[in-house]
């Protein structure tokens, strides 16, 4: 664990302040359970100059520790939006909110599984399909969309089940579908509105156990696999890192590592030390979506698109780590606080891994004369990971010794299938065992990333690489231009495979040592088109997922590019709504919004269980130093090279 350390501004709500935030509204406005539901309590960050100013001076004045509270009274079905002073125990506003429905909690999703598997109609419509032991269903319920909800249950707090059985106690749910049974449920009241039973498919005989367990033997036996010789990364003299609170320092790189419910992990004030110079590179780094559409229009799927950022919440799904597990190596972790619907505090131990990778040759070269220079590279790596339902999401945070920051995000888990009949097709799904296919589906991830290259006064360029035309200059059609566009109108651009097109977020204000303006770039990779009509209502509920890149201007309230209450949300909110104001991005301070993600068709190799499918981006510098910034790392002991 970390040591400790001063309070910060942008530190993360423990869990006083938690029990603070739900007493206040007790207190003033009768919020409490059972009565009403907490969906979301979160710090509302200061701005960046209150916090350079607290930086500044630590003795001066400390911003005001503001937090932020969605909730809604059961009885009404009525939201409303809080703002809470901490330090001055007070109420700032209490705003009710018509029309819209907040994110799904935890407890409604367990509450919503034990009210329908005792349902007496639901237990009787699986006695039809002659499933009796009710302790090896499972009921996933999911959220709605506004496109599909059904017309009787707009006013209603609603969610749809998937029903899921277990070959045995302790099997697999996700290998068990209940083909075409589904229940509408209002996860307020819980309800039961209506049951779809529309196709029961004769059970085929699969094998989708992945436990050791519960792997039949014959196919246990059948392994050829040797087993590993061990292989021990230890640090002996400790890590090179130092963590002190939520600060995190290493090998010139400095930033703060945040926390909430709704993007789980975040990474603040990032910063490089070059020279004497602590150089800002990053103000905020987080995800700020993830839009899950599943590509089938089968009546077991065409409801299936997650919000896992906007409908539930990465923190909330965010799992402990265990050591030799999920990292490996000297590890350090830091925990993080979250709340239940009644605004109760709970910790999820070790949510956020902190630990150093040996990851090759950093830079090498052999002189003709024999001699060479070789050294290893090291990277920091700061992850958390996410179970979401079936899926899990795995996020890794890496910063390079050279001034490069990658971000990776890893899928594993199980996939969704469904059954079908003999001799039934299955076009929009891949076969991955006996009359059971895995629909295609997609994941989309919107990365959010604040940058302050040297400062905040940034433009963002599209850089493209031009084919100069065969003529007298260049007879050989070897010539190759690099232009930059500057983007000076907020809005979206997209990946150009024929000009290998990236972005470079550069400070015109700054200048390196050659002259040049200072610079990070934006490296894609993960990215491809949505392949929805633009008039597809599941579209127009994330319209960000129609481009790879969008530059907004940076405002405090501008932060869920497919609308702050996603949950039965309709289209065009969020980031449609914000770039038809047609704001200046040309030497401001801006927002970068990357989509990535993984285009997901299914395969046989990722049953029963999924190996990771791994998708990543780069921040690079580009004329950010002005030469390479690592000659100064040192070579690794001869003793430590075999």
């Amino acid at each position: 664990m970390s040591t400790a350390s001063p309070f910060h501004p942008l530190d993360p709500l423990g869990p006083e302040e938690f029990r603070s935030a739900a007493a206040l509204l007790a207190s003033a406005h009768g919020v409490s359970a059972p009565a009403w539901r907490l969906t979301a309590v979160e710090l509302i960050e200061p701005d960046k100059a209150a916090v350079a100013a607290f930086e500044s001076d630590p003795a001066g004045p400390v911003p005001e520790r503001v937090v932020g509270v969605n909730c809604f009274e059961r009885a009404s079905n009525a939201v409303y939006q809080a703002r809470l002073s901490l330090t001055r125990g007070a109420v700032i506003s209490f705003t009710l909110m018509p029309g819209v429905q907040p994110n799904l909690t935890v407890d409604e999703w367990e509450e919503a599984d034990e009210a329908l598997r005792t349902h007496p109609e639901v237990i009787a419509a699986l006695a039809k399909r002659g499933i009796t032991d009710m302790s090896l269903v499972f009921m996933d319920v999911w959220t709605y969309g506004a496109a599909v909800i059904p017309e009787q249950y707009r006013d209603r707090r609603i969610g749809w089940s998937d029903t899921w059985l277990r070959a045995s106690a302790g099997a697999n749910p996700y290998a068990g579908p209940v083909n075409g049974l589904h229940c509408i449920i209002d996860v307020n009241s819980m309800e039961l509105l209506e049951i779809e039973d529309a196709v029961a498919v004769e059970p085929p005989d699969i094998m989708g156990e992945y436990v050791p367990a519960m792997i039949p033997e014959r196919i246990r036996n059948a392994s050829t696999r040797e087993e590993l010789k061990p292989l021990q990364i230890v640090q002996p003299e400790g890590v090179s890192f130092n963590l002190d609170g939520n600060r995190l320092r290493w090998q010139n790189w400095s930033m703060r590592i945040g926390f909430n419910y709704r993007e789980g992990m975040t990474i603040h004030r990032v910063s490089y030390r070059d020279g004497g110079r602590e150089r800002p590179i990053a103000n905020r780094l987080s995800f700020a979506e993830m839009a899950v559409p599943y590509r089938d229009p089968g009546v077991d799927h065409y409801r299936r698109t997650a919000f896992d950022v906007g409908e539930w919440g990465l923190g909330f799904m965010t799992t402990s780590l265990e050591l030799g597990c999920d990292c490996l190596g000297e590890v350090r972790y830091l925990d993080a606080v979250m709340h239940n619907s009644a605004g109760e505090p709970y910790t999820i131990k070790n949510a956020i891994c902190i630990h150093e990778e040996d990851a090759a040759v950093l830079w090498k070269h052999m002189d003709h004369n024999g001699s060479t220079e070789v050294r290893r590279m090291r990277r920091l790596v700061v992850s958390f990971h996410v179970t979401v339902a079936n899926y899990e999401y795995l996020v890794y945070w890496r910063f390079y010794q050279d001034g490069n920051i990658e971000c990776e995000v890893r899928a594993t888990g199980i996939m969704v299938v469904t059954r079908f009949a003999e001799g039934q097709d299955h076009p929009c799904g891949t076969l991955v065992d006996d009359r059971t296919y895995a629909p295609f589906h997609q994941h989309f991830l919107v990365a959010r990333m604040d940058l302050d290259i040297d400062g905040p006064a940034n433009t963002v360029y599209r850089s493209e690489t031009e084919m100069v035309p065969m003529g007298p200059d260049n007879p050989y059609g070897l010539a190759l231009h690099q232009t930059k566009t500057p983007i000076t109108i907020e809005g979206p651009d997209d990946y150009n495979w024929e000009t290998q097109r990236s972005w470079v977020v550069a400070n015109d204000n700054s200048r390196n040592g050659l002259g040049t303006p200072v610079s990070y770039k934006l490296v894609p990779s993960g990215t491809f088109p949505s392949f929805f009509d633009p008039s597809s209502p599941i579209f127009q509920r994330a319209e960000v997922i129609g481009h790879t890149v969008w530059v907004t201007p940076n405002h405090a309230e501008e932060r869920w590019p497919a609308g702050e209450f996603v949950n039965q949300g309709g289209g065009g909110l969020g980031m449609p709504e914000w770039v038809r104001q047609g704001r200046s991005v040309e030497n401001t301070d801006v927002v970068l919004w990357y989509t990535f993600g993984i285009h997901h068709i299914t395969r046989p190799e990722e049953w029963p269980v999924m190996p990771v499918d791994t998708v990543a981006f780069w921040l690079k510098p580009v004329g950010f130093f002005d030469r390479n910034p690592s000659l100064d790392v040192q070579p690794t002991e001869s003793d430590h090279c075999h």
